[in-house]
């Protein structure tokens, strides 16, 4: 992924005990992330999180789904430090991997998953890094699998409030390439690269979820 100067606010993050690093927005939607995916995800089997920033959403994840083996990964080592950190007495957490998702063929390097998790990536980066990060993350899936997809969107093109507004607008200034993805072109990206299956979910704080599941075969 090429390492793109974003606003201030775009992934902030702050020393805690140890080796962790604090989130506010992960501390805040953790808790609705995690009740998502109760609903939808496997009883057991394998699942990875894609860019998994500081650890603190696995570390939900893995509490609230016990019987699924959980694989974290992060691009920037002082996060896969706080990832583990977050892991340590979880059986169910395996060490966090250096995998950039946006690049091409990362699914020929890991196990085949039950389910994928992306959360507040997609507006941090261009839509052909989007392109190639769904491409894999299908190849990546077994049969029947699951992608869950996270965070702000356009509505049909749309921008449907002003903190949307101001923030897509502050990433666009920052990096032309980056910014909010339309619901819309994401549908039909996930239905190209061969999902059976698109459901939209609205979120907590005008965010969405993309729940996106593979043919059984």
């Amino acid at each position: 992924m090429t390492k793109r100067k974003l606003p201030s606010n775009a992934s902030v993050a702050t020393k805690a005990e140890g080796d962790k690093l604090v989130a506010p927005a992960a501390s805040r939607n953790a808790a609705a992330l995690s009740e998502l995916l109760a609903g939808i995800a496997p009883t057991s089997g394998r699942a990875l999180e894609l860019a998994s920033g500081t650890g603190q959403h696995i570390a939900a994840f893995a509490k609230r789904l016990p019987g699924i083996l959980w694989q974290p990964s992060e691009i920037v080592p002082e996060r896969r430090a706080s990832i583990d950190a977050y892991s340590t007495g979880s059986p169910n957490i395996a060490p966090a991997l250096h995998l950039d998702a946006t690049t091409e063929a990362w699914h020929m390097s890991i196990q085949r998953q039950d389910l994928v998790v992306l959360i507040n990536l997609l507006h941090l980066i261009s839509w052909p890094e989007t392109r190639t990060l769904v491409t894999e993350a299908a190849r990546a899936l077994r049969p029947g699998g699951q992608l869950v997809l996270y965070g702000p969107f356009m509505r049909s093109g749309q921008l449907t409030s002003d903190g949307d507004q101001k923030f897509h607008a502050a990433l666009t200034q920052q990096d032309p390439e980056i910014g909010y993805k339309n619901d819309t072109e994401m549908l039909a990206l996930l239905q190209e690269v061969g999902f059976a299956r698109v459901e939209v979910t609205e979120m907590p704080a005008n965010n969405l979820a993309l729940i996106a599941r593979e043919p059984a075969i």
